[in-house]
């Protein structure tokens, strides 16, 4: 080709570049469509279509046996599996999403124990006060129950976490 003819090309290729940049990164579109937190790794993992998108270091439920969730206040987070069935934009701890908390399961045993099987369990992050703590600085468990992110990080789930989204907790 002629030097003149690539000369035109080339400014429309780097007009096209630039315009592309301008744009910014393109954005997340990727969701997850499960979730699975192994209480005894503390970790909550993310997962699209079998794949793992984020592995975070979670805080647990404060409750000292490290048992499954058994009554209502006895700080300990459930074992099961569940859904997030709500989103709380203006929680007491930043953002919360809420888990389906408690199941068939944990009704029926609840029942046997003669006991309420509590509610409001959800991954949630920080308390007012304490959001200078950052992304993978050990936290100890000091939820309710619940499980527990920094901001930033229940920021990210929010925006990767539908609604409807099954959400498995193991010990």
């Amino acid at each position: 080709m002629h030097r003149n003819g690539l000369r035109p090309f080339v400014l429309i290729a780097a007009s096209f570049t630039l315009s592309i940049h301008a744009q910014g990164p393109p954005a997340i579109t990727t969701q997850a469509d499960r979730i699975i937190v192994v209480k005894s790794a503390h970790t909550m993992t993310l997962y699209s279509h079998g794949k793992v998108l984020k592995v975070y270091r979670v805080s647990l439920g404060s409750g000292a046996s490290g048992n499954a969730k058994q009554r209502q206040s006895d700080h300990e987070t459930p074992e099961g599996i569940y859904r997030i069935n709500g989103r709380n934009a203006h929680s007491s701890c930043h953002v919360a999403l809420h888990i389906s908390y408690p199941n068939a399961a944990d009704r029926e045993h609840a029942r046997k124990l003669g006991v309420d099987p509590g509610g409001d369990v959800m991954i949630h992050g920080l308390p007012p006060g304490y959001d200078w703590i950052k992304p993978g600085q050990p936290l100890a468990d000091w939820t309710y129950g619940c499980i527990g992110l920094t901001n930033a990080e229940i920021d990210e789930v929010w925006k990767l976490v539908p609604t409807g989204t099954p959400i498995e907790i193991q010990h």
